[in-house]
C-alpha cells in the first residue's frame, strides 16, 4: 500500500479506560495492525489528546472544558498511548486539541510530507475520533480505509451503523484487522 499511513487515534490510557466493555483482545489486535505496517514499511502514526498545563486551548469546547485540569497534560499517566501499541523511536505523534485528528495539530503537514495519500484509520471512539476524521480527511482528498474492529466505540450499535451504513460512503470498510494483515502479506 504505497502512500499509506495506519492512524492510531486516542489508544491512550485514559480514554481506553473509559470504554465500557471494552474487548479484552482490543488493544492486542490493534498491536497486530501496527507491526504488520512497520514490517510492510507503512508509516504508523499516533494521535493524541494533549492540552497545556491550564487547558487554555479548551475553555471554549463544551467537551473538552469540562475536563480536570490536570488532564492530559505532559506528565498525565492517562495521556499516555497504551503500552500494547505503543510507538518506536521515529514514528510520528500528533497532538490534536479537538475530537478530529486534524483539528488544532500538524496531522496534515506530516502526512503530506511524508506523501500519503491513504489513510487507515484506527481507534476510540468510533463515532468520536474515527467518525470526525474521516470526514475531514474525505474532505481534504485522503483515499480511505477504516479496520472497524480496530475501532471502538461505547455503544456497539452506533459502531455497526457507523461501519456498515455511514463510513462506506466516504471510503473503503474491512471488517477485520487480520484480513488486513493477511493483506499485507
Amino acid at each position: 500500500m504505497p502512500n499509506s499511513a495506519l492512524l492510531v487515534m486516542d489508544v491512550q490510557k485514559a480514554i481506553i479506560g473509559r470504554v465500557p466493555d471494552l474487548d479484552p483482545d482490543y488493544t492486542p489486535r490493534l498491536a497486530r495492525a501496527v507491526n504488520a505496517a512497520r514490517v510492510a514499511g507503512i508509516p504508523v502514526v499516533y494521535v493524541v489528546v494533549g492540552f497545556r498545563a491550564g487547558h487554555p486551548e479548551a475553555k471554549s469546547s463544551p467537551m473538552f472544558s469540562a475536563l480536570p485540569e490536570d488532564a492530559f497534560i505532559d506528565g498525565d499517566p492517562g495521556a499516555a498511548i497504551h503500552p500494547d501499541v505503543a510507538p518506536q523511536p521515529g514514528e510520528s505523534i500528533v497532538t490534536k486539541k479537538r475530537v478530529s485528528a486534524f483539528t488544532g495539530s500538524d496531522l496534515d503537514l506530516v502526512l503530506r510530507g511524508a506523501g500519503v495519500n491513504h489513510l487507515i484509520l484506527t481507534g476510540l471512539a468510533t463515532s468520536g475520533v474515527v467518525l470526525s476524521t474521516l470526514r475531514q480527511a474525505a474532505d481534504l482528498d485522503y483515499r480511505l480505509t477504516v479496520l472497524a474492529d480496530g475501532c471502538v466505540d461505547g455503544d456497539p450499535e452506533v459502531h455497526r451503523v457507523l461501519t456498515e451504513k455511514v463510513f462506506p460512503h466516504q471510503g473503503a470498510i474491512l471488517t477485520s484487522v487480520d484480513a488486513w494483515v493477511s493483506d499485507l502479506t
